[in-house]
């Protein structure tokens, strides 16, 4: 929720963006949309990995003729994920030409600098609103730092340099992303779209840019605002700049639904970047989607690589066994693991988790104190303590969370 000013709430076939709503995690599609079967997989595979929105290219006839078959299937394999078509430069003639795509998409993704150019523009914007409007569809105005406007950015640039002191291009180009979005969510407003149907978002690919554009957008709005990194990289590199940058923002109150828009390897899975998002979320406290485990990194004191393949292990078993959890066992997503190396932060940590594992370092006593809710519970020792800790923290679901 932001607070910096009371978000407008937008409900997007039940899931609701902003106002007093969760935080929500978005993610999208690379497959061709085009291709049904692959498209529903993937849908599939990010709502089970915990998207809450999917969003998928709309760009051409079959992709629009695809759409209505996709919402299909997803529902009748009880997927009820809400779809975003992402329109670009040729979204007024999807929209016009395939009225049953219109009607199954939950939300509409247009980008004011890629809508039409000059004369063009506002009636091609003008015309993907009336279509959001007759079916009473919310709209996403997402301007990208990439696809900017460029007649309102050269109207800027030619203001700005009959200033007395003229701002820095970089400010310039930032101002220009914000009038873009605000200018184009008014018009919206005065075509017949409801501010409550109205998302906002201003993508940049440089933290510091995104954090200046949103913190200007928090004050200047009501609407709901879109948090995201455009072309934030592959690996570290992404993962970072998305942490650093959204983490900044959310711990000001400001964004109502989050995307981590990361590169993925060759071949790799696409769902990542929704457990990124997850993890950004939960790190803040903000929401809690699996249990977390907290093991130390390891010195020193703790040469053997056991509490390392234990953490992994724990962490491993915590993820297979979520998808059936969080239907069994609710509140388990808030449960805190502790796996520790040695004496020196080990009991300690152990106690504040909500059941934790202190392993003997280099010359400590071959022994393995649990803790649950901060009481020492059992010792464990042998070689069988890895198993025997796994099934520890299994019980302890079962007793703390099967009642609910």
């Amino acid at each position: 929720m932001n607070t910096t000013h009371s978000r407008h709430a937008v409900d997007v076939s039940g899931v609701v963006i902003g106002g007093d709503a969760p935080i929500v995690v978005q993610s999208m599609t690379n497959t061709d949309t085009a291709d049904i079967a692959a498209t529903v997989t993937q849908v599939r595979q990010l709502y089970e990995a915990g998207s809450e929105l999917v969003r998928v290219t709309v760009n051409n006839d079959a992709a629009a003729s695809a759409v209505p078959h996709i919402v299909e299937q997803l529902d009748s394999q009880g997927c009820r994920v809400p779809i975003i078509g992402d329109f670009h430069f040729n979204g007024h003639k999807l929209l016009r030409q395939h009225d049953a795509c219109a009607q199954a998409l939950a939300k509409y993704r247009i980008n004011p600098g890629n809508v039409g150019r000059g004369k063009k523009r506002d009636p091609q914007f003008s015309e993907m609103i009336e279509v959001a409007c007759r079916y009473d569809k919310p709209v996403r105005i997402g301007v990208n730092w990439g696809s900017l406007d460029q007649q309102l950015l050269a109207n800027l640039l030619t203001r700005n340099a009959d200033l007395a002191d003229p701002l820095s291009l970089q400010s310039v180009n930032r101002q220009a992303v914000i009038d873009s979005a605000l200018q184009s969510a008014r018009l919206a407003e005065d075509i017949g779209l409801a501010a409550n149907r109205i998302v906002i978002s201003c993508k940049m690919s440089r933290v510091p840019d995104l954090v200046d554009v949103y913190q200007t957008l928090a004050q200047r709005c009501r609407y709901a605002l879109h948090l995201g990194l455009t072309e934030a990289g592959m690996g570290d590199q992404g993962v970072i700049a998305s942490s650093a940058a959204l983490a900044i923002l959310l711990d000001q109150g400001i964004g109502d639904t989050i995307r981590v828009s990361l590169t993925p390897e060759p071949g790799a899975a696409r769902e990542r970047e929704v457990r990124i998002a997850q993890q950004i979320l939960q790190s803040l406290d903000i929401r809690a989607f699996s249990p977390s485990v907290t093991a130390c990194p390891g010195c020193g004191r703790t040469t053997s690589e056991f509490f390392q393949v234990l953490a992994r292990q724990i962490q491993q078993e915590l993820d297979s066994s979520m998808p059936e959890w969080k239907h069994r066992y609710p509140g388990v997503e808030t449960m805190k693991v502790a796996v520790m190396g040695c004496v020196v932060n080990g009991p300690g940590e152990s106690k504040h988790a909500n059941i934790g594992i202190s392993l003997p370092g280099t010359g400590e006593q071959p022994v393995a104190p649990v803790y649950e809710d901060g009481n020492k519970t059992v010792t464990l020792k042998g070689d069988n303590i890895a198993a025997e800790f796994i099934g520890l923290v299994k019980a302890y679901v079962e007793s703390h969370y099967g009642a609910a």
